[in-house]
């Protein structure tokens, strides 16, 4: 068990650096990063002109900007927002705790609402049973989230529910179809034949068999609800990591940008982890009565 956890935390730490130098590596490359808004101030002098391509030239080098960054990372300095004017770690402490609350009533409540209609759809066949569920689900996965979470805004309902309704369909699509297929395998129908009640049959036979795919279905609901927290925060104006992030995009705020990609990877890869050690100790538990 060690050992799994050995790996998982190398493969976090690897694949999140990863990830924060090819988010660096499409910051530099896009349209605009040479270009600073403060230059075309007026009353700014060629000296200050001049200190400031000097600044944005600094970052231009990505190995070079990384290799500083990571640096800084080992002695706990996230680096120092320009357009904000003041440390990434102050900024990132502050809103951080706002936006962990909000993905945990979003993820909560779409795994939640979409594992519901799931199981509904899949246990109560009912000619048209599903045609409710569907359209509710088609209806929020057509929506962009931005939409959703005006419309939250029109309801002066908080916008950690709009992430839910966007979380929710993907789980309910996939979900149903896994429930759909569990329910028709041979140890299922095997188990219905000789009796057994349904709720033993949901629990042994049907969740059982689907829990790895639900646990991965869990840590992918985490990148979902981030992703679209940042929409929903802007909208909403809730100064989380959601919004910070729009502002660093529209800034082209470089060390606020790698940090937050690298935050972003962090929390898929951790709860991804999480889900697959969690089954594994479920795995080994189920071996240890079974032998």
């Amino acid at each position: 068990m060690l050992s799994t956890v050995f790996r998982q935390v190398r493969r976090i730490l690897l694949t999140a650096l990863l990830g924060g130098l090819l988010g660096a590596t499409l910051v530099r490359l896009g349209p605009g990063f040479s270009v600073d808004e403060r230059e075309l101030d007026s009353r700014l002098s060629q000296e200050s002109r001049q200190a400031i391509r000097a600044e944005r030239a600094r970052d231009s080098n990505i190995a070079i900007f990384y290799l500083r960054y990571l640096a800084g990372l080992v002695h706990g300095d996230l680096g120092f927002s320009r357009s904000l004017n003041r440390p990434v770690s102050e900024l990132l402490k502050e809103r951080l705790p706002l936006t962990l609350g909000s993905l945990a009533y979003g993820v909560l409540g779409g795994v939640s609402i979409g594992l519901t209609l799931a199981l509904v759809t899949a246990c109560w066949r009912v000619p048209g049973s599903n045609i409710a569920p569907a359209f509710l689900a088609g209806a929020c996965l057509a929506l962009p989230a931005a939409v959703i979470a005006l419309l939250f805004l029109w309801m002066n309902v908080p916008g950690r529910w709009a992430i839910a309704l966007v979380v929710f369909p993907h789980v309910y699509r996939y979900g149903k179809n896994l429930l759909v297929a569990t329910y028709q395998s041979p140890h299922v129908l095997a188990a219905q034949a000789k009796g057994l009640s349904s709720s033993r049959i949901l629990f042994a036979h049907v969740f059982a068999p689907a829990a790895p795919q639900l646990a991965a279905l869990v840590g992918i609901s985490v990148s979902l609800a981030f992703g679209a927290s940042i929409p929903i925060e802007v909208i909403s104006d809730t100064p989380g990591v959601g919004q910070l992030a729009w502002k660093a995009a529209l800034d082209r705020d470089l060390p606020l940008l790698v940090n937050i990609t690298v935050l972003v990877a962090l929390m898929t890869l951790v709860a991804n982890s999480l889900a697959d050690l969690a089954l594994a100790a479920w795995r080994l538990e189920v071996s240890r009565e079974t032998a």
